[in-house]
């Protein structure tokens, strides 16, 4: 093969992976565009639902709460907080970038399966078929992951920071961009944690990985989880535990991954 053919051979690969990218754009645009028409539902029920009382989470740690005895401890009664807008054009550009936020968490499995589209010739049929499946456990994780993000840290990040106070002459009035982001940022950040078992996969898949260097970095791994951790949670121990354990079960379950591509490479 010639230079000129390698280098024609290179440009139809971008050709082909810019085709890709601008129809998982449009899919982002199209769901963005859906989130910007229904603000009512995206705003009211789902972005600002941490910060009232009747949050799903505070009712079952309520519940939780009145179960064991401890009366209403862990009950929340009342916003610590008030939003605001101290912007002009905030709650303009707040409604933008959050459409595309939920654009982009709703057309994940899309995105991902053009990313598979554009991966997998590259791949041989024996490695395709042990990877049958991928693009629906991925996107099952990262909803997971977003799924727990929202339901169980943002709701606890959002309670412990909206309710800190450092003198009680000093109230919190927390800007929208400010909680939204909140929101947005604890959840979305859980759901690449939880792509960690696919991420295993390719990296094994390329040698940069393999499950006797994780067993053997096994508590060092621990303790980047715990930084990790530590970094998308509130700095309470509850939360922070909460956000622990999942991640090492990923952890386990990302070595089970990683023997099996190994020990799928010996026998080809």
């Amino acid at each position: 093969m010639t230079t000129q053919d390698k280098e024609m051979s290179f440009l139809d690969h971008l050709e082909i992976f810019r085709w890709h990218l601008i129809r998982s754009i449009i899919a982002i645009v199209f769901f963005a565009m859906i989130a910007f028409i229904f603000k009512d539902i995206v705003f009211d029920i789902i972005l600002l639902g941490p910060k009232y009382p009747t949050f799903p989470t505070y009712k079952a740690l309520c519940a939780v709460s009145q179960y064991l005895g401890l009366k209403d401890a862990f009950c929340i009664t009342e916003s610590p907080f008030s939003l605001m807008n101290i912007s002009m054009s905030g709650q303009f550009s707040t409604h933008i970038t959050s459409s595309i936020f939920a654009g982009f968490i709703v057309a994940f499995p899309y995105v991902f399966w053009e990313f598979w589209r554009f991966i997998s010739p590259a791949l041989h049929a024996n490695e395709i078929k042990m990877a049958q499946g991928i693009v629906f456990f991925s996107s099952i994780l990262f909803l997971l992951g977003v799924f727990f993000g929202y339901y169980v840290l943002a709701p606890l990040s959002v309670n412990f920071l909206g309710s800190y106070q450092v003198s009680s002459s000093v109230a919190n009035q927390i800007s929208l961009t400010s909680f939204i982001s909140t929101v947005t940022t604890v959840s979305f950040a859980t759901g690449i944690v939880f792509e960690l078992p696919v991420l295993t996969y390719f990296l094994t898949k390329i040698g940069l990985l393999t499950p006797d260097f994780m067993r053997v970095y096994r508590k060092h791994a621990i303790v980047v989880i715990l930084i990790l951790a530590a970094i998308i949670t509130p700095p309470d121990v509850t939360s922070q535990i909460l956000v622990l354990l999942p991640l090492i079960v990923l952890y386990e379950i990302s070595i089970k991954i990683s023997e099996r591509v190994v020990r799928h490479q010996e026998k080809s």
